[in-house]
């Protein structure tokens, strides 16, 4: 798993910090978020995809491994893949 941000979108509202302090801050020169662990250990990966969600800018995007190799359920239980929209897929997704 991944953190990425889009800081040029951030509001500073902090919900990002609330829900998982231990993965971002905010910049004390203009409040904006700030990663402190762009690549979570697996017990605050669930608190990364929660403040991804809490975004009121959707500044945060969690982006899954391809691979389970970190024991990451790539494909799993919280939809897996990329959070951002329209994206996996195809015309065999449904089948």
């Amino acid at each position: 798993m991944q953190i990425r941000i889009d800081r040029t979108r951030c509001r500073g509202a902090g919900q990002c910090v609330l829900s998982a302090p231990g993965l971002f801050d905010q910049s004390e020169e203009d409040g904006m978020v700030v990663v402190l662990e762009a690549t979570p250990p697996p017990e605050l990966r669930d608190a990364a995809r929660r403040a991804a969600a809490l975004c009121p800018n959707s500044v945060i995007r969690i982006v899954e491994s391809e691979g389970a190799a970190d024991g990451d359920k790539g494909g799993g239980d919280k939809g897996g893949g990329d959070k951002g929209r329209g994206e996996g897929g195809g015309p065999d997704a449904e089948r």
